[in-house]
């Protein structure tokens, strides 16, 4: 840098000018005013007095070390002229700013032997390390080795002691077997000296075999390795020595051969544990025989099954007993029982609410009356105003609660009555005092009596001018069914469902029917109960009323209910309000279950899902392979199929929305199937109509039939793409007269026959053109020319045939009434006399219907 004055300087410096001239003075350094000029020199001594000064001589004085970096800043401004789109020009200033940091050297190379101390220390961390690993691993080895050395030598001891054994035990008995020989051969020539002194010998044989045997067991141990029963010598004499000695083990060919099987002498019987189902392989397995000696067995008793095939347990039992062993039922359901178990704990019983079912039949009052308890209206709800569900509900009255079920009173729902008679504990029989007692009155009557529940008769519509109770009395007492005024032990109420009359009185007999019934169960524990209705709702899944009968379903209980499981994700009253658990006769909905299960199942609170899976999964095995075990082809499904073949077959696939109305609904129409005309039901389920559903109606040809659901999107394109017919309803009789109507389409017609007119034969003549031809008078209706006809002699039938000519006078004429005389020429026959009736009739078709 060239020479600059002091003011150049401290405007480098951006110092003031005096306080630079100060540093400078007291640096040494004479200057004589601003304008003086600085050299280099000057400005380097200048540079290490502010050292002295600032840095390292007052840092070190208190202890703080020296900056190790320093940052400068300079600012630079200059301006630039810019054109204007007018002419004029415009000024811009502009500021350069410069920031520049200097690090020490010494730091940096303190920065970098640090590092590299570092780097030094993790190399030697890992070489330790691996070091460490090495010996750890050369440590097991040597381990391993001495471990193996010691077994080696253990078993080879133990080889040695028993090859020893053997050659003193098989020493011993080849001097027994000499000695006897040697005894045999003196007794044969009569010298007992020779005997006597032959046992000496043979102690001296044996003193000298056992040293041998000693000393060769010696030589045996002091082989090269210590391995004597694995180590080949390579010297040739000794592989002689082992040839020989093999060759002198085997000799005494006559030596007793001994082992630890034996033929049995006798057939062995065996206890054979069978199931529900086995297969032929698994039978074969325990009666220890071939697979193929058991199929044998079964193609003999007419029974064809491959060797994996399941057979039923009756099948199983007479192959058994037919190859000679017994047969064992076994109860394979012992997990079942195990988990029923579970559930029986020893807990107190404690007073629960009655479970009363409202029976009767159809239109008697039964969903209105309990309407009237309940204060809602429920049955205008229904399709028709009848009820086609189950309705499970929960009332509590000023002394104490009850659980009412309200089932069906439709012909067509007895799987439901019979259903609800077995989950109550009191059955209310509803009769209409204008009907009296119908054939649903009378069904209920006998599911109450099937279920051992006594019977409290409401006689309904008391209200009506018609009403006739003593009528009903009458009339139950022909069933057997006697009131208690009468002598009987039914209590009978008179109610009206429309004012409210003996509404509270029915409640007050109830209520005394339970407390003699002395009603009671567990609360605590897990629970059971009985799937009252199940069906499948959209964004739901599966949804089942679950009627608890003891202990008390919480959320997220593990359940299982027939071959569906799951966990109780949520709960939900009558009233649609959600609940945390369920105490005995209470009604819940309960959501979480793996699929729909059938309606009458019995559901178990669990300990584990696992336990409920488990569970779930045998009995879906099981009834898979009875269903399986049960399909054998006979000759009689043969005929069957051909008769069915021939006869009118009307194919439905039944898409319902609760499980329940899927049974009542497939029974119901089952039993539409006559001789001619069938009804076979594809496949039946809960939920709307799915495009497999439609594809499943199209490939059996079979129509749709959808009760109170209908088909989505994908389900309505199949509709149109296959032509399957898919029909709704929404109450169930109108349903089964429909497929009535489809039936009696397919009955061939009746023919019936209806006589036209009668003519009475007066004369006959003969003719060379016609034959004999009958002079009559028609007596009765009209005789026309295209109608078959008899003819009748005394009354009896003595020909049937058609006319060949009618006339009348000269000319043919279509038709002849009565009152009028004609000549009736007939077809191949000649033998008309006079006094015969000449019968003229047709035939009708009519058509036929299903009852």
């Amino acid at each position: 840098m060239a020479d600059v004055t002091v003011s150049q300087f401290a405007e480098v410096l951006k110092v003031p000018i005096d306080k630079l001239l100060t540093q400078l003075d007291q640096a040494g350094i004479k200057v004589s005013g601003p304008d003086a000029v600085i050299s280099d020199d000057a400005k380097l001594l200048l540079l290490s007095h502010l050292r002295r000064s600032h840095g390292q001589a007052d840092d070190a004085a208190v202890g703080v070390a020296a900056p190790r970096k320093i940052t400068l800043q300079r600012k630079q401004q200059s301006e630039i002229k810019l054109a204007g789109g007018s002419g004029r020009a415009r000024t811009v200033n502009v500021e350069v700013r410069v920031k520049r940091t200097y690090v020490k050297r010494d730091v940096l190379g303190e920065k970098a032997k640090t590092q590299g101390e570092d780097t030094e220390a993790k190399r030697l961390e890992a070489e330790e390390a691996v070091r460490i690993e090495r010996e750890r691993q050369e440590q097991e080895r040597r381990e391993a080795e001495r471990l193996e050395t010691e077994n080696r030598r253990r078993l080879e001891e133990e080889a040695a002691a028993r090859r020893a054994a053997d050659e003193a035990r098989r020493a011993v008995e080849q001097r027994e077997r000499e000695q006897s020989e040697a005894d045999k051969q003196d007794r044969s020539r009569g010298t007992p000296a020779a005997g006597e002194a032959r046992p000496a010998a043979a102690r001296a044989g044996d003193a000298r075999a056992a040293k041998g045997g000693a000393a060769e067991t010696d030589r045996d141990k002091r082989t090269r390795y210590g391995r004597a029963e694995l180590h080949v010598s390579t010297d040739a004499s000794s592989r002689l020595k082992k040839k020989k000695k093999v060759r002198e083990r085997k000799a005494p060919l006559g030596m007793e051969q001994r082992h630890g099987f034996e033929l049995p002498t006798a057939p062995v019987v065996r206890e054979v544990a069978i199931g529900e189902t086995i297969t032929p392989q698994e039978l074969a397995q325990k009666m220890a025989v071939k697979a193929t000696e058991v199929i044998k067995v079964m193609m003999n008793m007419g029974v064809m099954a491959t060797i994996n095939q399941p057979i039923d347990q009756d099948t199983a039992v007479l192959v058994i007993e037919e190859m000679g062993h017994t047969a064992k039922i076994r109860k394979e359901n012992q997990i079942e029982t195990d988990i029923q178990g579970a559930t029986g704990e020893a807990i107190e019983a404690l007073p629960r609410p009655p479970v009363v079912t409202v029976m009767g039949h159809v239109d008697h009052g039964k969903t209105s009356l309990l309407d009237y308890i309940r204060k809602a209206k429920v049955a205008a709800g229904e399709a028709g105003g009848i009820t086609q569900h189950i309705g499970a509900y929960h009332v509590q009255t000023l002394k104490g609660g009850v659980t009412f079920l309200d089932t069906p009173g439709h012909a067509a729902f007895t799987a439901m009555r019979a259903r609800g008679a077995r989950a109550t504990d009191v059955v209310v029989l509803v009769v209409a005092a204008d009907d009296g007692v119908m054939p649903q009155t009378i069904e209920a009557i006998q599911h109450a009596r099937a279920a051992g529940v006594p019977i409290v008769v409401a006689v309904n519509k008391i209200d009506k001018s018609t009403a006739d109770p003593d009528r009903v009395r009458t009339e139950l007492s022909k069933q057997e069914v006697i009131p208690e005024e009468w002598g009987g032990q039914n209590i009978f109420v008179n109610v009206s469902a429309y004012t409210g009359q003996g509404i509270d009185q029915l409640l007050d007999t109830i209520l005394l029917q339970a407390e003699v019934l002395e009603l009671a169960a567990p609360p605590g524990g897990l629970a059971s109960g009985l799937i009252v209705e199940a069906s499948v709702e959209k964004g739901r899944g599966a949804v089942a009323t679950v009627l608890v009968k003891k202990g008390t379903l919480q959320l997220g209980d593990p359940i299982i209910a027939g071959q569906e499981f799951g966990r109780v994700r949520a709960m939900f009253d009558e009233t649609g309000k959600a609940v945390s658990e369920a105490k005995p006769s209470m009604p819940v909905l309960v959501l979480g279950l793996s699929g729909v299960p059938n309606a009458g199942d019995e559901i178990l609170a669990v300990e584990s899902e696992r336990k409920a899976r488990e569970v779930a999964l045998y009995r879906q095995g099981k009834f898979r392979d009875v269903k399986l075990a049960k399909q054998v082809a006979a000759v009689g499904d043969v005929f069957s199929q051909m008769a069915e073949e021939k006869a009118g077959v009307i194919s439905v696939v039944i898409k319902v929305d609760v499980q329940g109305s899927a049974e009542a609904l497939r029974d119901a129409l089952t039993k539409l199937s006559t001789e001619e005309v069938q009804v076979k039901v594809v496949a039946s389920g809960v939920g709307g109509i799915t495009a497999s559903d439609v594809q499943l109606a199209a490939a059996s040809k079979a129509m749709v039939l959808g009760f109170n659901v209908r088909a989505d999107g994908g389900a309505r394109d199949a509709v149109k793409e296959t032509g399957v017919d898919v029909r709704y309803f929404s109450i169930i009789y109108e349903a089964i007269d429909d497929i009535k109507q489809r039936m009696s389409g397919l009955l061939a017609p009746e023919v019936k026959e209806q006589i036209v007119g009668t003519a009475q034969v007066r004369d006959v003549f003969r003719s060379s053109k016609f034959g004999v031809v009958a002079g009559c008078l028609v007596i009765e209706g009209v005789v026309k020319r295209n109608n078959p006809i008899r003819v009748l002699r005394d009354n009896v039938v003595i020909f049937e045939g058609a006319l060949e000519s009618l006339r009348r006078f000269k000319d043919d004429v279509g038709e002849v009434r009565a009152g009028t005389e004609c000549g009736i020429g007939v077809k191949n026959y000649q033998d008309v006399r006079v006094g015969d009736q000449i019968e003229c009739y047709s035939r009708v078709e009519v058509a036929r219907a299903i009852a």
